[in-house]
């Protein structure tokens, strides 16, 4: 036959190749008379306890690393031939289990900072925890009870509270009680005992409609509800929330279109009548019996301690200053939760803080439209923080009589040194050894930290002093002068544009990062020590605050689309438990208050319901368009970027002239525009524009931006055409100062 030709036929009827061939249907043909042979192909390559593997090189394309890595289908192989097919697989994958868990467990018990296992990639954020679980518990119990946690929100179970606390700042409620047997050894809730809330319907009272009217005093704002529409985990828009605010808060006066009710966007009530105790409660704040294995378990069990350090000692905490509602208040004003802003401002005088003092007097309720304050309303001071050299120098024994001499001096500044404003602006020299040495947490140990300028773990290198700088510093009235390098009270080099000697931002190329980083600490430091809100210098008040002022806990807001603090905005209460444990823990951290860093405190001591990250529309509306987040639904203005407010984009330049200050994220509380130091707000007009009782100031500053004098006229020819944002703000307010319009609650100036 044909096929005998070309196909030599052997004795089993196949080829000679066809021991490697394979078959039509793509699998291996064996010589029948070997049943041998097919087991050793099927096992040809896992005899072997190891097999080599290959990985690519970085860098290199023609070379890969070989390793030998154990071999699972003998490991199966092995299992099941010694324990059989059922419990083989089972034993191999405890046994696996069994050793990854050891491997682990025998390097947190042995391993040190000092040796440490290296890894090639950082695996998450090393921990920040100085606390015992017990005083963590100690610092919710003290926050509830002072008044500074009105929220319903759960407390975390790994706090381990076993009884709930009672909380004065949430109305008393009926509950009903559990069995013992049915409850938790652990509690997440508070007992209220406060006063009952009466949520207010805000609205302008014809025929006074055309603004809005002032908040109630002693009104607080509700972040429960808040939170609830305004917050960018749960998919909340900035546009939506900011309408809540708007009409929540009263303030689309005489525009106010039908929306049907909205009881479930009021958010800001009153307190009243008296707390309640009830003894229906008393059952509940017994502890439950706790599980009978709890005993044996670690007390801090499930708590990430900073590696190299010892637990913090316990901590001890006065008693919590007494809650007392608005309406039993003895005095208008409260000592433990003072009404200051705080700002801090490094080098010559701007027109930011110019602004921002600006905006300040025309937004909160100072009573400068009546002759005499009135004696029921807390008025809020600003307290403008000035450090008025380098971030590591020293100020110089006239340094506060020189400090006012160039406020006098500024056209930018020398207006509110004016009498009509000194009971609600005050220009304060920032010491940095005196307020230090102020906060009782710290004052014994920081100095023996080697730079204050440490920024989410990046430390700032200053070279040490020489002896004549160091002479200068001793003759300071700094006693003692700064131990670190940064206490040189003399430039390090010639360059003013050097990081050492930089005086604020001129440019983003001449950034003053120790001057940033500086900040970054001074808030914290304010807040704790003096109480009060701290703000960027980089803010515009857009709305009065007397409801934020009334809800005691602590606050900053979100970074953006993170969970993270940005700490733009702060609030803290004066020597607060929460602000007791930001500096010790801060301290063992190399004294970083940066806001990221912030975050892994409160995070890692499970504390970040006591400072409470509030929705970046209250007070960064902007923030998330800036980074292409909710654009298809942006709120009002449409920025895509932050340097949008000093040069409006060419499409939408009209609307900053048609809407004015009442079209800029009305609702928001303020803006933050972030940095942009070197912009002016008024390209055409960069120079004060109050009117005649600040002449002066005006005169020089005019003539050194313009080149004309005084009396040179005012062209609208000279003018741009289609104003920015920006600069609609500043003349809003300098219209405001000048007495031409009143304020945005219809109130005018009186001088």
């Amino acid at each position: 036959m044909a096929a005998s030709i070309y196909f030599p036929q052997r004795t089993n009827g196949l080829s000679e190749k066809s021991h490697h061939a394979n078959s039509s249907n793509g699998l291996p043909i064996y010589n029948g008379s070997s049943a041998v042979q097919e087991k050793r192909q099927r096992h040809k390559h896992s005899s072997s306890w190891l097999i080599p593997i290959t990985l690519p090189i970085p860098g290199v394309r023609t070379r890969r690393l070989r390793l030998m890595a154990p071999n699972p289908t003998r490991l199966h192989q092995f299992s099941v031939t010694r324990f059989g097919r059922t419990r083989g697989p089972i034993l191999l994958v405890i046994g696996v289990i069994a050793a990854v868990y050891t491997v682990f467990a025998l390097h947190r018990r042995f391993a040190t900072e000092d040796k440490a296992w290296p890894t090639p990639f950082p695996v998450g954020e090393p921990p920040t925890l100085v606390y015992r679980r017990e005083d963590l518990q100690r610092i919710w119990e003290w926050e509830v009870a002072a008044g500074h946690y009105p929220s319903t929100q759960k407390i975390p179970e790994a706090i381990g509270l076993t009884r709930p606390p009672y909380n004065p700042a949430l109305p008393s409620r009926r509950s009903n009680s559990l069995p013992s047997r049915f409850r938790s050894p652990t509690v997440t809730h508070t007992l209220g005992t406060g006063s009952k809330r009466v949520y207010l319907d805000l609205q302008s009272i014809p025929p006074d409609v055309s603004y809005p009217p002032r908040p109630v005093p002693g009104s607080i704002a509700d972040m429960d509800v808040i939170m609830e529409h305004c917050d960018f985990s749960t998919n909340k828009y900035v546009r939506d929330c900011l309408e809540v605010l708007r009409l929540g808060g009263g303030l689309d006066a005489g525009k106010r279109v039908r929306r049907g009710r909205m009881d479930d966007w009021k958010y800001i009530y009153v307190e009243n009548g008296e707390g309640e105790n009830s003894t229906e409660a008393a059952p509940f704040i017994k502890p439950a019996f706790a599980l009978k294995t709890q005993g044996d378990m670690d007390a801090n069990g499930g708590l990430t301690k900073k590696r190299g350090i010892e637990w913090e000692a316990n901590m001890r905490l006065p008693q919590p200053p007494p809650y007392v509602s608005h309406t039993h208040s003895a005095t208008v004003c409260d000592d433990e939760n003072p009404r200051v802003f705080h700002m801090f401002w490094t080098g010559p005088f701007t027109d930011k803080p110019y602004l921002a003092l600006l905006s300040f007097l025309f937004t909160q309720n100072l009573g400068l439209h009546l002759e005499r304050p009135d004696p029921t309303v807390c008025r809020p001071q600003f307290w403008l923080w000035v450090n008025p050299g380098p971030a590591a120098a020293v100020p110089n024994p006239s340094a506060l009589s020189d400090m006012f001499d160039q406020l006098k001096n500024n056209p930018w500044a020398s207006p509110f040194l004016h009498p009509r404003f000194k009971d609600v602006i005050q220009f304060k020299l920032w010491n940095t050894t005196e307020q230090l040495d102020g906060i009782a947490e710290i004052k014994d140990e920081w100095r023996s930290l080697g730079s204050l300028f440490n920024s989410g773990g990046w430390v700032e290198k200053v070279p040490a002093p020489a002896e004549s700088s160091q002479s200068a510093a001793n003759t300071s009235s700094l006693d003692p002068p700064l131990p670190v390098s940064s206490a040189s009270g003399a430039k390090v080099s010639g360059d003013e544009d050097d990081k050492l000697n930089r005086v604020g931002s001129k440019s983003p190329s001449s950034y003053d990062r120790l001057s940033v980083i500086l900040s970054d600490m001074a808030r914290f430091i304010l807040t704790h020590r003096y109480g009060g809100i701290y703000l960027d210098a980089d803010t515009i008040f857009l709305r009065d605050w007397e409801e934020l002022w009334g809800w005691r806990g602590a606050f900053a807001y979100r970074w953006s689309r993170l969970e993270k603090y940005n700490t733009a905005v702060l609030r803290l209460n004066k020597n607060s438990a929460l602000g007791t444990f930001l500096f010790r823990t801060a301290l063992k951290n190399g004294l970083d208050f940066h806001p990221m860093t912030i975050a892994r405190y409160t995070k890692d001591a499970y504390l970040e319901g006591l400072l409470l990250r509030l929705p970046d529309a209250l007070f960064d509306s902007a923030w998330l368009n800036t980074e292409q987040f909710q654009i298809e639904r942006p709120p009002q203005p449409f920025f895509t970027d932050f340097g949008d407010f000093f040069e409006t984009p060419l499409v939408s330049s009209g609307a900053p002239q048609a809407l004015g200050f009442d079209g800029f994220f009305k609702g928001a509380y303020s803006y933050h525009f972030h940095n942009f130091w070197w912009k002016p707000f008024d390209a055409s007009r960069n120079y004060p524009d109050l009117g005649h009782r600040f002449e002066q100031g005006e005169r020089l500053a005019r003539t050194a931006t313009t080149g004309h004098n005084y009396a040179h006229p005012d062209l609208v020819a000279d003018d741009k055409r289609d104003l920015d944002w920006s600069t609609v703000l500043k003349r809003t307010f300098e219209a405001y100062i000048r007495g031409e319009r009143p304020n945005m609650y219809g109130e005018w100036l009186r001088w």
